[in-house]
C-alpha cells in the first residue's frame, strides 16, 4: 500500500502543504478569517458582487419560491424555471443561440471535452491552460498535445502534422494564475486554417472584459464564428456559483444528450440559478465597477512598479507577484497576515517550480485607500 503518512510528511518538508483557512464573513473587500479581520486580496470576486444586497435577496427570494435544491437532474425534474431563464439571459449576453448550464467549470470543461472529443480526434492545449481542461484533455481518450504558452506558430506546426479525424484546440481566455490573455485573434486564424473546432474557458475574463462586460471574446472583437464554444463560470465575476457552456443550437443540443457531467448531475439549486440572474442584471447595467476595478489595478501595477515588484505582465484584475521558492511565498503570506492583508502564497503543482507566488486579484469592492494599504504592506517586504 502507498504510504500516504509519508507521502504528506514531504509535502511539509517541501513547503507545499496546503491548509484550510475557515471564512466567518461573506466575501467581500474585508474578511474574517480565523477569528481575524483583514483586507483581503486573494478573492476571484471580482465585481464585488458576492454579498451584493441584491443578488442576496434574489437568493433567499428564490429559496423561498423553490426550494433549497432541485432535487435531480436536467433530464429528469431537476431543470426548473428559473434555470431555463438563466440559460437564455446568459445566451442573450454573449451573443450566442443558446446556452447550456452545469453545476461547475470543472464539469463544464470535462463534459464539453469528452463530448467533442475521444478516441482517434486530438486536442491541442496551451501548457498553462486550467487544471480542468488538461484533465478534460487527459480523460477524454483523444490524443492530447500541449504547446508552449501563447505559441501560436508551434500550434500551426502541431496541426500539419496530425493525422487524426477531429482536431480540438483549447485555451484560457485569461490565464488563472498569470493574468495574461491568450492570444484569442491568431488562434482563430490557426483553428480556422486547420478546420478544427476553439474552445476558450473564459471564466476570469467574463463579467470583467470587454467594454460591456462581455469577456475576452468582446475584448478582441471575436463573434460565434471565430470561437464557436465559450465556457464560463458564474462564481467570479458573477458572484454566485456554477457554470455555462454557449454555442449554436447544434452544439447545446448535442452536449445536453452526450456531456455525462452535465446527464449524470444533480442541477444546480434553482435558488443559485435566481440569484444569478440578478448579477448578470448588474454586470450589464453597472459598467463603472469595471471603470473602477481598471484605476485600481491600473494604481496598483503604478506603485508596485516603483518598489521595484516583480510583478507579471497582467492588466487584468489577477496581478501576480512572483518571489520564486514555495517558502519565500509562505514567508511573504504570513507577513502580509501580520500587517492585516490576506493573500494566498501559490505553489507548484499550481505553478511551475521556481515561479512560487503571491496571486494578488483586485476587486470593484476595493477603494483606492485600500490598495495603497497593501502597497504600504508590500513595501516593508521587498
Amino acid at each position: 500500500m502507498r504510504d500516504l503518512a509519508a507521502e504528506l510528511a514531504r509535502l511539509h518538508t517541501e513547503h507545499l502543504y496546503r491548509t484550510r483557512a475557515v471564512a466567518d464573513s461573506p466575501q467581500g473587500a474585508e474578511i474574517v478569517v480565523d477569528g481575524a479581520r483583514y483586507l483581503s486580496f486573494c478573492s476571484n470576486d471580482y465585481l464585488g458582487l458576492a454579498n451584493h444586497p441584491q443578488v442576496v435577496a434574489a437568493l433567499k427570494e428564490g429559496a423561498d419560491k423553490y426550494g433549497a435544491g432541485s432535487g435531480a437532474s436536467h433530464l429528469v425534474t431537476g431543470h426548473q424555471r428559473p434555470h431555463h431563464e438563466l440559460e437564455a439571459a446568459l445566451a442573450a449576453f454573449t451573443h450566442r443561440p443558446r446556452a447550456l448550464l452545469f453545476s461547475t467549470g470543472y464539469m463544464a470543461n470535462l463534459g464539453t471535452m469528452a463530448a467533442l472529443a475521444g478516441r482517434g480526434d486530438r486536442i491541442f492545449e496551451d501548457r498553462l491552460n486550467h487544471a480542468s481542461l488538461l484533465d478534460a484533455g487527459l480523460l477524454s481518450g483523444a490524443r492530447l498535445q500541449r504547446y508552449p504558452h501563447s505559441d501560436t506558430a508551434k500550434l500551426q506546426q502541431l496541426l500539419s502534422e496530425t493525422a487524426e479525424r477531429h482536431s480540438l484546440i483549447v485555451s484560457d481566455g485569461v490565464f488563472s494564475m498569470d493574468g495574461d490573455l491568450a492570444p484569442l485573434p491568431q488562434l482563430a486564424e490557426v483553428a480556422q486554417r486547420s478546420e478544427a473546432w476553439l474552445m476558450v474557458d473564459d471564466a476570469h475574463g467574463l463579467g470583467v472584459l470587454g467594454a460591456t462586460g462581455r469577456g475576452t471574446l468582446e475584448h478582441f472583437g471575436l463573434d460565434l464564428q471565430a470561437v464557436p464554444i465559450l465556457m464560463g463560470t458564474l462564481g467570479k465575476a458573477f458572484g454566485s456559483f456554477g457554470a455555462f457552456v454557449a454555442g449554436d443550437e447544434d452544439l447545446i443540443e448535442y452536449l445536453i444528450q452526450r456531456a455525462r457531467p452535465y446527464i449524470y448531475t444533480t442541477a444546480l439549486p434553482p435558488a443559485v440559478a435566481h440569484a444569478t440572474l440578478a448579477s448578470l442584471r448588474l454586470v450589464e447595467a453597472e459598467g463603472w465597477r469595471r471603470d473602477h476595478l481598471r484605476t485600481l489595478i491600473a494604481r496598483f501595477r503604478h506603485g508596485a512598479g516603483q518598489l521595484g515588484a516583480n510583478l507579471m505582465p497582467s492588466e487584468t484584475p489577477i496581478q501576480p507577484l512572483v518571489v520564486g521558492d514555495a517558502q519565500t511565498a509562505l514567508s511573504m503570506s504570513a507577513a502580509l497576515r501580520t500587517r492585516g492583508i490576506y493573500v494566498t502564497a501559490i505553489r507548484p503543482p499550481t505553478v511551475p517550480a521556481g515561479t512560487a507566488r503571491l496571486r494578488i486579484t483586485l476587486s470593484a469592492d476595493h477603494s483606492e485607500a485600500q490598495v495603497d494599504q497593501l502597497l504600504s504592506a508590500l513595501e516593508t517586504l521587498l
